[in-house]
């Protein structure tokens, strides 16, 4: 049985990743790098892959703009764009500290998803010049993640961006955030024993994250009367003359205001949590944002999602203290991870798979619903309600179910595939990201800090290096030599 640890070893715990990553963010000098994917044999493939012979594939695309997908990496390519307004729990931080945020975003894009994700930081706040900037980088993406943008800009600079661009655009801090949420949230209900419709969820926050996240909670059954949601200057009712004089800015908001809180409570977050069943908390970054007390004035088996980056809006152990049946985190290190790193590589994967024009409401429940189905298959619990990142099968399963979901809705290009196959293809993919990333540590290729042991090559590299060894010679038999005394009697012999 595991030993359990005390608070100042949790609090240490959740202190290290910080640590760390100061000390090796400066050591890789970045976390992505390009690297090519197709052969070098001698230089002469130069004149293949560029000129002269590269004008040959340019003249097919002229002819058909389509075979761009097959010609070049587009396909495989998503754009993370962010002006770094709302990087993390940190705020406006601009540009260039939230670059750090965006490379993570594409190395997790291709370890976990297979994808090739470049991250771009865009030095403008101005909501018309970034739609403009995606707009213009379109021919060269697959797909774009816009990131850590502030509201309510993000609202409109997302839906303009998917009625105008003919790529996939998603905004991972509303939809992925969102869709891992909803899967968090169905198995914390079967761990509870309550039923979505019938429970009464506070919602603490009231950005782009909460505001995504209750649009697809409500769609799956959730009543919105029996919602409240508190934002930076207290609970949302329809007596908020200041939302409603700026109703036309925050559409979102006002309209909270008038489909939520029937009761028409009034206050903050004390008053929000009273009674409830359901905490879900992406506010700011604490710890000392929800208090014990508050907790534990909940409804009876309170479930609490604390999910404010990089710090949760209280420790978990201090919720289960309170009395939370089921406490989840936005991180890694403590039990029940409800993170959009869950959602967003398979589903881009199964999105790019299909070249789905978009990415529906739909796409993102029935990614929620394969998450939720995958924990429960392994045995839900009170500290296991989702999948974790190194449970693999979760990437290639979401990619099945979001596209079936797209050919279903008529918004996919490629419909001649079924879920077992496009489950296959993306997991080859994500397997090949995995391998290099592997094999790149094992041979030395990846650096590894000091103390690190190096992985074991995989079988591919180990094949190989063996097929390219060459085999020793077959050893001839030792021709018989005689002894110094027979030698001289047979040279005597001779001599006769």
């Amino acid at each position: 049985m595991a030993t359990q640890l005390t608070k100042e070893e949790l609090l240490a715990k959740a202190k290290k990743p910080s640590a760390d990553a100061l000390e090796l963010h400066p050591f890789y000098r970045g976390k992505v790098e390009t690297m090519l994917k197709c052969c070098v044999r001698d230089f002469s493939d130069f004149a293949i892959w560029y000129t002269p012979g590269v004008a040959a594939p340019c003249k097919a695309i002229q002819a058909d703009p389509e075979l761009v997908y097959q010609h070049t990496n587009k396909w495989n390519t998503v754009a993370v764009i962010s002006d770094g307004t709302r990087v993390l729990g940190l705020g406006d931080i601009g540009p260039k500290a939230g670059l750090p945020v965006m490379e993570g975003k594409a190395l997790l894009y291709k370890y976990l998803g297979g994808v090739d994700g470049v991250a771009i930081m865009l030095g403008t706040k101005d909501p018309d010049k970034i739609i403009e900037t995606v707009k213009l980088l379109q021919p060269g993406l697959g797909g774009v993640n816009l990131e850590d943008i502030s509201q309510p800009k993000c609202f409109r600079i997302l839906d303009t961006l998917r009625a105008e661009c003919e790529i996939p655009i998603w905004h991972d801090d509303q939809q992925g955030t969102a869709t891992v949420t909803l899967a968090g949230l169905v198995n914390a209900l079967k761990v509870v024993g309550k039923k979505i419709n019938e429970v009464k969820i506070a919602f603490i926050g009231c950005g782009a994250a909460n505001v995504a996240i209750s649009r697809l909670i409500f769609a799956y059954g959730a009543d919105p009367a029996r919602c409240y949601f508190v934002d930076t200057k207290g609970l949302l009712h329809k007596g908020r003359a200041d939302l409603e004089a700026r109703q036309a800015e925050f559409v979102d908001k006002w309209k909270l205001c008038n489909i939520s809180n029937a009761e028409g409570r009034t206050g903050g977050i004390a008053e929000a949590m009273k009674g409830v069943d359901v905490c879900i908390a992406l506010s700011q970054s604490g710890p000392g944002v929800i208090q014990k007390e508050w907790v534990a004035s909940m409804a009876k088996d309170p479930i609490v999602f604390l999910c404010a980056n990089p710090v949760p809006e209280m420790w978990p152990w201090e919720a289960k203290e309170a009395g939370a049946v089921v406490v989840a985190t936005g991180r890694s290190d403590f039990p029940n991870q409800v993170n959009n790193s869950l959602g967003f590589p398979g589903i881009f994967r199964g999105t790019l798979d299909v070249r789905a024009k978009t990415i529906t409401d739909e796409m993102c429940i029935a990614a929620a619903i394969e998450l939720a189905k995958m924990a429960e298959e392994n045995g839900l619990t009170p500290d296991y309600i989702m999948p974790t990142m190194d449970e693999v099968d979760i990437f290639p399963r979401e990619a099945a179910a979001v596209a079936m979901k797209a050919i279903e809705q008529g918004i996919a290009r490629i419909t001649n595939v079924t879920f077992q196959q496009e489950y296959e293809y993306a997991r080859k993919l994500i397997m090949r990201a995995r391998g290099m990333v592997q094999d790149a540590m094992a041979t030395g290729y990846i650096a590894l800090p000091k103390g690190s042991k190096p992985p074991k090559p995989s079988r591919m590299v180990v094949k190989a290096v063996a097929a390219a060894t060459p085999k020793p010679k077959a050893k001839q038999p030792a021709k018989k030599t005689l002894k110094p005394a027979r030698r001289a009697v047979a040279k005597k012999k001779s001599a006769r």
